[in-house]
């Protein structure tokens, strides 16, 4: 890659955050119905057109950050010991980059928060979500050179339990901290894997 390329690179990726992060700020503070990609762009500093090159539509935009978190995800799982079973490597590296974490990230509770009152933001996750089962399911069957049905149900069962323990850690008001709900979510999961 040369210098050229790699700035290029770095420019659209600030300009992918900025546009996320504008949403984002509009959005709480107007409410998904009141934003438009117009005024996202508008406070992103770029034009609608120039919008439509990063994302296909406000939705899109709002769900950048949970993307993120799951190539995250993918990077953390990827780096664990090859020696550790599609599971291990899979619930540590989950505990790794979600559960340690001191104080969650506020625009993740935002974005949870918002998926939760929209349908279209909701849809939006869980196909997201569906995507990143499909993901895992294929780097745990790698790692565990098992291409039955065992990989897919390891990848739906983390993913569906660390939703549940999202979902149970909001409703108490965040009461207990989000990595004990967490690891109690994949403790409650481990003696089947």
């Amino acid at each position: 890659m040369t210098g050229t390329q790699g700035l290029r690179e770095r420019k659209k990726a600030e300009t992918r955050l900025a546009v996320y992060r504008a949403a984002m700020r509009l959005t709480v503070d107007k409410g998904y119905e009141n934003v438009t990609v117009e005024a996202i762009a508008e406070e992103s500093n770029i034009s609608r057109r120039t919008f439509f090159n990063y994302f296909s539509d406000k939705a899109d935009a709002l769900m950048y950050g949970e993307e993120e978190r799951h190539r995250r995800l993918i990077a953390a799982f990827r780096a664990r010991p090859a020696e550790e079973s599609g599971w291990t490597a899979l619930s540590s590296a989950t505990l790794e980059l979600f559960g340690s974490i001191a104080e969650p990230d506020r625009e993740w509770i935002a974005r949870t928060l918002l998926a939760r009152r929209h349908p279209t933001l909701l849809a939006r996750q869980l196909a997201n979500l569906l995507e990143l089962e499909q993901q895992l399911a294929a780097l745990i069957a790698e790692r565990d050179d098992d291409s039955g049905v065992r990989p897919r149900v390891i990848a739906a069962a983390l993913l569906s339990s660390m939703r549940a323990a999202t979902n149970l850690w909001l409703d108490d008001d965040q009461a207990r901290s989000l990595p004990v709900v967490m690891s109690e979510a994949l403790d409650a999961l481990a003696s089947r894997f």
